[in-house]
């Protein structure tokens, strides 16, 4: 069967392999003179109805799905059976001129390639040429132009044309297939270099093993690098992996195993003699079945991001300057502590705050070193006179925390360590050829005697601190005497009962600026009360309140709903904007939580990807396991979900992957000053660059100079929100501010 054969008209054939061919083929099938002759003294008589079989034949072909699919497929890209029946005739025509010459065999062969590349089977093409025999001899037998003693010969004749030009096309056909299949060969070793040369220079090892043989099926040439005499057995390097680390790797397999995908890191031994850190990921492969047929594994090591991790919280928990941990360090003691204390009813906690008397004079007087100088002498006499237990931090400017954890007599042990503590400010501090002297605040708070939370506990042990140095005492217990305003917040907190009720509370909108266009990408919902005597209150002058009281439940539950309600009002104005609401730990533990926020978007017909729900970082690490599925069910109902505050908790970048979070937001106390402090811009620079490669965007609070937003900008920083920018305002105002954007 013939294609469209503009494809094979004179001068556009290409030469086969075969070429040469044509007149040992000739010979073979012993076509010689008098074929011709008898062809060409017959040609008119058996080209008669050559047109009427055309036709017939296309027809014929159109009878079989594997034919008419071509035949379909040229017609719907424009091409016309009347065209292939023309040139059928011709083809017909030609063919029985007995033409054997190189020229016919060529545009046979090329004919050959054209079958191939519309992939018409050669079954197809011998049966096509059944049909020509079959009306050519029917012709021969019948025509009254052909002499009898010619029928025979004739007959021969056209069944060795017949049998030449279906063998050139084969040969063509076959030809084109077998450069392709080169060409595909080609291909596949290409291909296999390039995976090769990729596998032998990635720094991960990859391996995949045969768990029904129990062997190894590929293991990528990176391995030697990393150890030398086990990288055939199933878990390569287990060997060399040490024995603390080896049987959780183990674990991890055995799991692997069942069919869940693994990641676990462990320390491995190189060849060196170094240790050095690995995490190594198992994806088992299933059969239809579900059996475990093959685990494929990747192996990276993981050294340099886990010290990276490590400076990034020595920056952020650690005092620069002395060395001692700072508040953020501090507060997550205390909070260790309290939880610990709290499961053993006989157990107490101190906390103990200090603020150095006359400091600032010197400091003044002498110069900043002189201070940092003194500030470093003052660490080092506090830490020789605590236990190792004891937590000694630095808070800021002149002040110190001192914690004493699992305490049984509280007041005995404060007499003991105060005095020591007293103690270490007897003797001069020797600065330069000065020897000055220095006096101390104590103020002590115990739990659970004085608070529950380390909010109340820090905040007692502040005002027994003042308390000391107005009576002029080395230290003093907070007692509620020495709060001038605690009547006051009594009655804040009966008043705040009323606060909803009342329509007191109101939502204040902070926009979230894109550091690359310079639009709006969002907002975040800030609380404030508007008390009928005491005018605008800020948040934290009554949060902690609503904490201790049982209302922040019910608190967040407003603001979600509030700001959802806000957002659709401006999506119908033609704005999209994602508001984000921060849920304290006590509202995200609530069984119910999840539940109403599906709810509160159901009432308000709102999208939920408008919604964001902020969590700081100290929440999502209380308990990991339980913090993911609550985290998973937000994210399920299209929630989207930010780490707040991040850089001021204990969070490990290797469990907050495994969260569904989209947003890291790097805490202010480190974007505030990073132009001018050279820890804090390490900080927010390694934040941005690990929170990238774990694929969040990253927005910056507290920018208050075009100079931070600049270097934010530089450093990649996704977004920012800051007073740079604007102040929380009113719903009222930001819808301005949008339509102005």
């Amino acid at each position: 069967m013939q294609n469209n054969l503009e494809e094979v008209a004179p001068g556009k054939w290409r030469r086969y392999s075969g070429e040469g061919l044509n007149a040992a083929f000739n010979d073979f099938l012993q076509i010689g003179p008098a074929d011709s002759r008898l062809l060409q003294t017959y040609h008119d008589a058996l080209l008669q109805g050559g047109e009427r079989f055309s036709k017939i034949f296309y027809a014929y072909l159109q009878g079989y799905p594997a034919t008419a699919k071509v035949l379909d497929y040229y017609k719907a890209h424009g091409g016309k059976i009347e065209h292939l029946v023309a040139k059928q005739t011709q083809h017909l025509d030609q063919l029985l001129a007995g033409d054997t010459s190189e020229e016919s065999a060529q545009r046979m062969a090329f004919i050959g390639e054209v079958h191939y590349r519309y992939r018409i089977e050669p079954v197809w093409i011998m049966g096509a040429y059944l049909l020509y025999l079959e009306h050519l001899q029917g012709l021969i037998r019948s025509s009254p132009a052909i002499r009898d003693n010619d029928r025979d010969p004739l007959d021969k004749a056209v069944v060795k044309l017949l049998f030449r030009d279906m063998g050139l096309m084969l040969e063509g056909y076959w030809d084109a297939a077998a450069k392709a299949l080169h060409q595909e060969q080609d291909k596949v070793v290409t291909l296999q270099e390039q995976v090769t040369s990729l596998l032998a220079n990635i720094p991960q090892l990859l391996w995949s093993v045969d768990t029904i043989n129990n062997h190894p099926l590929y293991v990528s040439p990176s391995a030697r690098e990393i150890c030398q005499m086990d990288i055939d057995m199933p878990i390569p390097c287990l060997g060399w992996t040490i024995p603390e680390d080896r049987e959780t790797v183990k674990l991890a397999w055995r799991k692997a195993l069942m069919g869940h995908k693994v990641e676990v890191e462990s320390r491995v031994q190189q060849p060196d003699g170094r240790l050095r850190w690995f995490r190594r990921i198992f994806y088992p492969l299933l059969d239809k079945t579900g059996r475990v047929v093959r685990i494929d594994g990747l192996m990276e090591d993981t050294t340099e991001a886990k010290a990276m991790i490590e400076r990034l919280h020595a920056l952020a928990t650690t005092d620069s300057l002395s060395g001692l941990p700072n508040r953020t360090l501090f507060n997550d003691r205390l909070t260790q502590a309290i939880a610990a204390a709290t499961r053993s009813d006989s157990r107490q906690v101190v906390l103990m705050l200090m603020d150095l008397n006359h400091f600032k004079e010197i400091n003044d007087t002498l110069g900043h070193p002189a201070g940092d100088q003194m500030l470093v002498m003052v660490a080092q006499r506090l830490a020789s006179a605590l236990r190792d237990s004891d937590t000694l931090a630095r808070l800021g400017g002149d002040e110190f925390g001192i914690l004493l954890p699992d305490v049984t007599d509280a007041h005995r042990t404060v007499a003991k360590v105060a005095k020591k503590l007293l103690q270490c400010f007897v003797a001069p501090f020797r600065i330069g050829d000065n020897d000055l002297y220095l006096g101390a605040a104590i103020g002590v708070v115990v739990y659970p005697e004085h608070g529950e939370d380390v909010d109340t506990l820090m905040s007692r042990a502040d005002i027994a601190m003042y308390g000391t140095k107005n009576k002029d005492v080395g230290y003093l217990f907070y007692d509620a005497t020495l709060d001038p305003n605690a009547q006051a917040r009594l009655q804040l907190a009966a008043d705040l009962r009323q606060a909803l009720a009342r329509n007191e509370l109101e939502l204040h909108y902070q926009p979230k600026i894109d550091l690359q266009s310079g639009g709006i990408e969002g907002a975040e919902a800030l609380i404030r009360w508007r008390h009928p005597q005491h005018g605008l209150i800020q948040p934290m002058d009554f949060l902690p309140i609503a904490e201790r009281s049982g209302l922040i439940t019910p608190i967040t539950d407003w603001v979600i709903d509030t700001a959802v309600r806000q957002c659709m009002r401006w999506s119908e104005h033609g704005h999209r904007v994602r508001v984000a609401v921060n849920v304290p730990g006590r509202v995200f533990h609530d069984p119910g939580l999840v539940h109403r926020i599906a709810q509160m978007l159901k009432v308000a017909d709102a999208p939920a990807e408008c919604l964001e729900i902020e969590i700081i970082e100290n929440v999502l690490m209380s308990d990991i396991e339980h913090v993911s599925r609550i985290l998973d069910r937000i994210s399920a109902l299209g929630v989207h979900i930010a780490i707040d505050d991040f850089g001021t908790g204990y969070s490990s970048l290797a469990y907050l992957k495994k969260l569904p979070l989209k947003t890291l937001k790097i805490d202010k106390s480190f974007v505030m000053d990073m132009a001018h402090d050279e820890n804090d811009a390490a900080i927010v620079r390694s934040t941005i660059d690990l929170a990238h490669n774990l694929g969040y965007r990253v927005i910056a609070e507290g920018i208050e100079n075009a100079a931070t937003h600049h270097m934010l900008a530089e450093l990649g920083c996704d977004a920012a929100q800051g007073f740079h920018f604007s102040h929380p305002i009113p719903s009222e105002d930001f819808s301005r501010l949008l339509a102005l954007a």
